[in-house]
């Protein structure tokens, strides 16, 4: 295959992957390094997977700069496991804990961790269909609330947070699910306890979950806690607790591997922000054939929700950019519209063919 036969894949996830990630992968499938297998079929507690996890953490430690202190474990479950996982890490039954609710994920996240202790929802966008974020300071935050748990990227709904609010007290944690923006920009991981991501949008296939966790904030898991969703069982057994994803681990490897070849998070950044304000404006110089309702302050550099003026069209435009080689952008089902999503993977070129797409299909309509 070339890269002629290949589509422009904006799905929100599994997403597209980086060319030369998934050629890399191709010409090692066979056989891995000398070894005589494939990483599908080495053990995992073998001196070759071991030096293929063992990269990837130190990739990623670079990428972040992730201070020794924090733990990195290669887990699975998806991010939906760790709604339940956190309460039961972090909590007794009778805690409180705060959530700011700025999309569908986030509730669910909130909901799930009724069932282990007491969440709070200090703010919900639902009323306003998930198109902003709060102003903090105003937040009612809860005395003594163990974490405030926040969602740093709606995939669905297109909301980003460009800035994280400060736990209201000094031994509260900030924790974040970074699944759809991980990798997408630096961050200063010394501001939140647990930060959380399903690999499947930015750094790999489906089937890894990333958590990054405060080392002092491991070992305190409620009683009924199951084996698989203890922090300690993982961060003592260093991720290999039971048989891990191998090979999507090894994937996420490669990825950061070429992210740190990019020149690491901060020039990734830099062509996220250049490929979603091409698209952006595409939509607010339509003269409202095109619209994204989220609040410009807060539309996320990875998920581009819009809708036309005309629903009618949706299907077709739908349709037409299929046959273009541009696949994957109906929006959610609970949403509709439309929904681009341009992770780190995604080509200028895949958006800019978009864009004038949509100047094509705006003119024709």
């Amino acid at each position: 295959a070339s890269a002629t036969d290949r589509v422009f894949n904006f799905a929100a996830g599994p997403a597209t992957l980086p060319e030369n990630v998934l050629l890399r992968a191709q010409s090692e499938l066979y056989d891995w390094g000398g070894s005589g297998m494939s990483v599908m079929e080495m053990s995992h507690r073998g001196k070759e997977f071991l030096s293929i996890i063992q990269k990837a953490e130190a990739d990623l430690r670079t990428l972040l700069n992730i201070p020794p202190e924090y733990t990195v474990l290669f887990l699975q479950g998806g991010a939906t496991t760790q709604f339940s996982a956190l309460p039961l890490n972090l909590c007794k039954p009778g805690d409180e804990v705060d959530y700011i609710i700025t999309g569908s994920w986030g509730d669910k996240a909130f909901k799930e961790a009724a069932k282990y202790c007491h969440p709070k929802s200090i703010w919900s966008g639902k009323s306003e269909k998930y198109t902003k974020i709060p102003e903090f300071d105003a937040l009612p935050q809860t005395p003594g609330a163990k974490y405030l748990h926040i969602c740093a990227n709606e995939t669905i709904h297109g909301v980003e947070f460009k800035d994280y609010p400060k736990p209201g007290t000094e031994n509260e944690i900030l924790v974040a699910d970074m699944s759809s923006n991980f990798c997408s920009k630096p961050v200063d991981i010394t501001r939140f306890g647990v930060i959380y991501a399903g690999a499947q949008k930015n750094v790999g296939p489906s089937g890894v979950t990333i958590v990054i966790i405060r080392s002092d904030l491991i070992g305190d898991a409620q009683p009924i806690t199951p084996v698989m969703l203890d922090y300690k069982i993982h961060s003592d057994n260093n991720s290999l607790y039971n048989t891990p994803p191998c090979y999507g681990i090894y994937v996420c490897g490669l990825v950061f591997e070429d992210l740190v070849s990019q020149g690491g998070l901060q020039a990734v950044e830099e062509k996220n922000a250049k490929k979603a304000g091409i698209l952006y404006d595409a939509i607010d110089g339509s003269r409202e054939f095109y619209r994204c309702p989220v609040e410009r302050g807060v539309r996320s550099r990875m998920n581009v929700p819009f809708t036309l003026e005309k629903g009618e069209l949706e299907g077709e435009f739908v349709k037409e950019a299929a046959k273009e080689g541009m696949v994957q952008l109906k929006g959610h089902r609970s949403v509709g519209g439309m929904r681009a999503s341009i992770y780190n993977a995604m080509p200028l070129a895949g958006v800019e063919k978009l864009v004038g797409f949509m100047k094509d299909f705006q003119d024709r309509h």
